[in-house]
């Protein structure tokens, strides 16, 4: 099956040659407070103080983001279920993540829209979260690949999650931190079996294979094959392997990549926290690298906040050097 007609990202590529992406959502609600030592994670904030989440997509949409992902990345309705919501409640929740994104959007937007002529800013898109199987497990298995669902089983898990982002109105499916070729696999076919718009990004252990060790040459090659995926890439993942990733991703397709890495510290699924030292290089200075090696939807993932957006756009509207390394 076809895609519907129409590439949300054509216009900021032909605008601008990049789109900026957001940052951390789970990060921001920390910083905000919100304990999110649960396993619903952000999801948790969704159901009980959604406004956050609103004003978390306000501050990256302020900070210059074109793209807001919504807090769907560990929501699934199973995972809502297992909390004791009924299957129409946890269906409500599921679509509260879009509505807020779209929300805060029009919001902004509002105020934002008279001052477009000087400033040439295309109006935000929404994309929906579609988080691993390992962020429903909780148990870290999205940095590992290590799953307990062959293919059959990781599509079913998917597959409704799919279709209520979609019909809730999100401009693009972020399927994201896809650790696995199993799970790639898994969500190129229903994908390809549906009118969507998507894109894909891979968690990865080094400068060359997924974290299930599968060559990312491979995983990339295999989902930009489907029509209905508009970019391809990497997210969640040390700064230092990116550029690496997207060389290789250049090689094996046409389509736009995405880079959106965590802050390069480690996370452990024992104590759900985050662990070691944050690279010290300047995101603008990593976001030009990333831009030299192919990217063109750039952010950043978990532990990255508005400053590294800024940082971000700042770089990617003017005209960095092709060989700028950042030094960290």
């Amino acid at each position: 099956m076809a895609p519907p007609s129409g590439d949300p990202l054509r216009p900021f590529l032909d605008a601008a040659g990049a789109l900026v992406l957001d940052g951390g959502l789970a990060t921001e609600l920390e910083r905000a407070g919100f304990d999110l030592d649960h396993p619903l994670w952000s999801a948790r904030v969704l159901r009980d103080a959604p406004e956050a989440i609103r004003e978390v997509h306000r501050a990256y949409l302020e900070a210059g983001a074109d793209v807001i992902t919504t807090a769907s990345y560990q929501a699934p309705r199973e995972g809502f279920r297992k909390e004791g919501l009924s299957p129409a409640e946890a269906e409500a929740l599921v679509r509260r993540a879009v509505s807020l994104g779209r929300e805060a959007r029009e919001s902004f937007w509002e105020m934002e829209e008279p001052r477009t002529a000087e400033t040439s800013r295309l109006r935000p898109l929404v994309a929906a979260s579609v988080g691993p199987y390992g962020a429903f497990l909780a148990d870290g298995s999205e940095y590992t690949g290590r799953y307990d669902r062959d293919e059959a089983g990781l599509a079913a898990f998917h597959a409704e999650r799919l279709d209520l982002l979609w019909d809730a109105g999100a401009d693009l499916l972020a399927c994201e931190t896809i650790p696995s070729i199993a799970e790639a696999r898994a969500l190129a076919r229903l994908l390809a079996e549906r009118p969507v718009k998507a894109s894909v990004a891979f968690s990865c252990r080094d400068a060359t294979h997924l974290c299930d060790g599968t060559p990312f040459t491979e995983a990339v090659a295999l989902v930009a094959a489907v029509p209905q995926v508009l970019a391809v890439g990497v997210n969640c993942t040390a700064p230092s392997h990116v550029e690496g990733l997207l060389r290789i991703g250049a090689r094996a397709t046409r389509k736009p990549l995405v880079a959106y890495p965590n802050s390069g510290e480690t996370y452990d699924a024992r104590t759900r926290t985050w662990h070691g030292t944050a690279t010290s290089a300047d995101w603008g200075a990593w976001s030009r690298l990333w831009r030299s090696a192919g990217a063109t939807l750039i952010g950043g993932c978990c532990r990255t906040g508005p400053a590294h957006v800024r940082a971000v756009r700042s770089a990617l509207r003017g005209s960095p050097p092709t060989d700028l390394r950042p030094s960290d």
